[in-house]
């Protein structure tokens, strides 16, 4: 089972606290399974921790929202070594790929010394949903923002490049974020961004925006473009970007 197009879902969500577990996946996690179209079946999800180094416990918190979720659940980790022997075959057999947060350099950097790169746009021409959180949503971007080289937010723009725009992530939840964007914009270091609140996600078919989705009432995505005005005065455009609520 393949979704239509090639699909992402770039978000700023994915999990909620459990009942009985320390984290459950939220709406987002969900409509990432309903956008490949599986049915059927479990849905064969693979998770891809490179950013936050491949942590053990954190995929077994994963393995256990998985488990209540129903989910045919695999982790591909790189470190120390792959832990798959053909990560291709194995991620043209899944139905989503869900990329979790962290570091984005750093992820960018190991993804290219493995091959990684390649292997995720062929599965994402082939039709295996894309997705993921923070870091995972901003690989799939041109460019970003990021707190990988420290506290202060840098531009990144030797992200994948499926998607031909920058990203912004925790648009809300994260004073920093918003105005670094904005300067970035405006002065022509990041081009159009697409940005997201917390528990709102983006859907591309393709490389185009076909709707804004989100886990948490009242949320929305921002659609952040460079205004007119001399480059010593150049402003940033925000433009307001509704969600449909997955509740």
């Amino acid at each position: 089972m393949a979704a239509g197009q090639p699909t992402i879902l770039a978000t700023s969500g994915g999990y909620k606290p459990g009942s009985r577990t320390r984290i459950e996946f939220d709406h987002l996690m969900h409509y990432a399974v309903e956008l490949s179209g599986v049915s059927g079946r479990a849905p064969r999800v693979t998770h891809i921790g490179t950013a936050s180094g491949d942590q053990r416990w954190w995929a077994a918190e994963m393995d256990q929202a998985a488990r209540i979720a129903g989910f045919n659940f695999a982790h591909l980790n790189l470190f120390t070594m792959p832990n798959i022997e053909d990560p291709e075959a194995h991620l043209l057999e899944q139905d989503v790929v869900w990329v979790h947060g962290g570091s984005v350099v750093n992820l960018l950097a190991v993804w290219r010394a493995h091959g990684l790169d390649g292997i995720l746009r062929k599965a994402w021409e082939s039709g295996v949903v894309l997705a993921g959180v923070s870091a995972g949503s901003i690989c799939w971007f041109k460019s970003g923002v990021t707190d990988s080289f420290g506290p202060e937010l840098q531009p990144v723009t030797t992200a994948l490049g499926f998607l031909p725009y920058a990203n912004g992530v925790h648009y809300d939840s994260e004073p920093r974020r918003a105005p670094a964007i904005h300067k970035l914009v405006a002065n022509g270091t990041l081009g159009e961004a697409h940005c997201t609140d917390d528990g709102v996600g983006l859907v591309y078919q393709g490389t185009k925006l076909v709707e804004v989705v989100s886990e948490v009432k009242n949320k929305a995505a921002f659609r952040v473009t460079a205004g007119a005005g001399e480059s010593v005065d150049a402003i940033a455009v925000e433009e307001r970007l509704e969600s449909r609520f997955l509740g």
